[in-house]
């Protein structure tokens, strides 16, 4: 399979990019200024991340699952064992949610009722279907590129028994909407005169240094696809405080 030819921008991202209309499903109840329904915020917050949580209800149980994504248009691809229940379940056309948040910051206020979190974070809703042939090839290499950009093009591609041990499913994403919030604490007037110490604590997630396998061989060197997240992470932990 040659899956560095097949990354090319999808038709699909350049379908509509208005907002998803606000629904009984999707629409914010809870501070509504936080929300926001364009796509181009939406999928910022998705782009941004690569760990997500799926939501999903079989015969009346709710399950809540952890995974990895990548995004492509207006679907999203998880995938995982083709023994797994989860994408089973999935895969049969049930209702989905998917969310992914990014914590910013810890909000401290001067009251212990103020405090509070910055942060952004989307929801998805859907149904998923399983894919295969090119598209499933496609979305495994999409998918890598999400985690770790540049990985797979160093590594060995999947075999026929590994491509046939997994099984990938295609979110098409049909309403979404993301909630955000950003700047100061918000203390009642009378408590801005109390003598504490209130803020933000700045959050960032950074990867640390590689740690080779011990099974090594030591003439071989770091991966440029290593070298570039750890780069950028220590350019983000100098200006962590």
């Amino acid at each position: 399979m040659v899956l560095r030819e097949m990354l090319k921008p999808s038709q699909r991202y350049f379908q509509n990019m208005n907002d998803f209309p606000k629904t009984a499903v999707n629409k914010i109840k809870r501070l509504p200024k936080r929300g926001h329904y364009d796509r181009a915020t939406i999928y910022s917050i998705l782009d941004a991340g690569f760990l997500c949580h799926v939501g999903f209800v079989v015969e009346g149980q709710p399950f809540v699952i952890p995974t990895a994504y990548g995004r492509d248009g207006d679907a999203i691809y998880l995938h995982g064992s083709s023994k797994s229940r989860t994408l089973t379940e999935m895969g049969a056309g049930i209702p989905v949610c998917l969310t992914v948040t990014h914590l910013d910051g810890l909000v401290l206020a001067r009251s212990a009722f103020h405090h509070s979190m910055n942060y952004r974070s989307a929801v998805v809703f859907g149904k998923a279907h399983e894919v295969s042939g090119e598209e499933k090839e496609r979305a495994l290499f999409l998918i890598s590129e999400n985690i770790l950009k540049g990985r797979w093009n160093e590594v060995r591609e999947p075999n026929e028994k590994e491509m046939r041990a997994t099984s990938v499913l295609r979110l098409d994403i049909e309403t979404a909407s993301a909630k955000i919030r950003t700047g100061p604490p918000g203390d009642d007037d009378e408590d801005y005169a109390l003598p504490i110490w209130a803020g933000v604590v700045p959050i960032t997630l950074v990867q640390g240094e590689p740690i080779a396998d011990p099974q090594l061989a030591e003439s071989i060197a770091i991966s440029e696809s290593v070298k570039g997240v750890v780069s950028k992470s220590r350019d983000k932990s100098l200006f962590a405080f």
